[in-house]
Parts: structure tokens; C-alpha cells; sequence
């Protein structure tokens, strides 16, 4: 993963580095002495910028050059265990691929390339499955998981990073897309073919409700008699 840190150090300014220009030279010296190293043991220094110089430079008897403490920003990239990454083939071996994700390498071994024993063509820079055919070549985009990781402070770019393709969700990115096709739900109704109307039949009316029965009038009242 990528992090920004912000970090103080100090930067030596050589004697014919001297002079008004300070604020460029600090850069370039800070970018020249910590980009692309290791720090703490696990996080690789990818880039640097807004470098500041806090306070007054130091003098060393013996030492005609200039140590001048920094704060800067850094752009750090720092590899963890079942970290799901993404990255490029670059170099096909005998023994497997080399993945290169971010500023590092990490190594698809053999047996963590597919679930399918594979023929390695070294000379062709190709992995090709022997049941499933599926093929790996320098340029293809793959998605991998970290399973073991080993960084070499002295080289970070010799660091020894462990990748696997073995598990759900891993492999080839066109491999991933054909799985998730295969996934997908249907449902809906189908439509019909383009160019082709379908022409249902009309509904019929509803029938018209049965005429009431004639109820009788009621009878005149008989008048009353006059009281005699």
C-alpha cells in the first residue's frame, strides 16, 4: 500500500554546492539521499518533496561540507502479508514469473501460478496450462496475493516478495472478468431478437355486467276512511 509520512533528516551539502540556491540544492540532495531506501525496516521511500531546512546547518572539523536538517514529505510504499496487489508480468523463469507491482518485484512460483500443472517456455517468455491452456505472458496484467515477504534494506529492489494466483478472485485479469460472466445471475424477460417485432394478442373486453330484473312498483296505499 501507499502511505504519505512526514520525516526529518539531515542532508550534507557539499562545499561547491554552497550558495544562493539553497532551497533547489536541499531537493535535489534530499530526492538523491533518501528516494528509492528503505525505512524501518518495511516501508520504501518512492518519492519526496516539500523539503524544508529547520534551523542553521553544522559544521564537522574535517569536514568542509554543510549538515543541514530537513522535514520533508514522503511518499512511502509499504508491502503487507495476503495484500491483495496488482501489477504486470515482467519476466517469465523456469521456476515462475516475477510480478511487478508499484516500485517492487514479487515471484508467481510454479506452483502458485493456476490451479493446472503448467509448461514453462523460457525461451518464449511464456506459462501455458496443460489442461486448461490458459497462458501468461511479459505484459499481461494479473492479480496476486502477498503470502511471504523478506525486504533487503541495502537493496529493496532484491527484496524477496512471495505471490500466489491460487485462490478466488486471482489470476489473469481476463480470467477474473470470464469467471464473473460465468457468475452472473439471469433474470428479466428475454427480449425479443433485434429487427423482430413480436405482436401479442389484444385483450379481450370485459363483459358487460347483466341488466338489474324489473323489481315491481310498489302499490297505492288504500285511502283512509272518513271518520263518520
Amino acid at each position: 500500500m501507499y502511505l504519505i509520512d512526514h520525516r526529518r533528516d539531515v542532508v550534507r551539502i557539499p562545499p561547491a554546492r554552497l550558495g544562493p540556491q539553497l532551497d533547489s540544492v536541499l531537493t535535489e540532495l534530499a530526492q538523491q539521499q533518501f528516494e528509492g531506501k528503505l525505512v524501518d525496516g518495511q516501508n520504501l521511500t518512492v518519492m519526496i518533496q516539500a523539503v524544508t531546512p529547520i534551523g542553521e546547518g553544522h559544521i564537522i572539523h574535517g569536514d568542509g561540507g554543510v549538515y543541514q536538517e530537513v522535514e520533508y514529505q514522503a511518499l512511502m510504499f509499504r508491502p503487507e502479508i495476503q495484500e491483495v496487489v496488482e501489477g504486470s508480468i515482467v519476466e517469465i523463469r523456469k521456476f515462475g514469473a516475477f510480478v511487478r507491482f508499484g516500485p517492487l518485484d514479487g515471484l508467481l512460483h510454479v506452483s502458485q501460478i493456476m490451479d493446472d500443472r503448467v509448461n514453462i517456455d523460457e525461451h518464449n517468455q511464456r506459462v501455458i496450462g496443460t489442461e486448461t491452456k490458459r497462458d501468461l505472458k511479459v505484459g499481461y496484467k494479473v492479480r496476486a496475493r502477498v503470502v511471504s515477504l523478506s525486504l533487503s534494506e541495502i537493496s529493496p529492489r532484491d527484496s524477496r516478495i512471495g505471490l500466489t494466483m491460487r485462490q478466488p478472485g486471482l489470476g489473469r485479469l481476463e480470467w477474473i472478468a470470464e469467471a464473473h460472466k460465468k457468475t452472473e445471475p439471469k433474470s428479466g424477460p428475454k427480449r425479443p431478437p433485434s429487427g423482430k417485432t413480436v405482436v401479442r394478442p389484444a385483450a379481450k373486453p370485459a363483459a358487460a355486467p347483466a341488466p338489474a330484473a324489473d323489481k315491481p312498483l310498489p302499490s297505492a296505499a288504500a285511502p283512509a276512511e272518513k271518520a263518520a
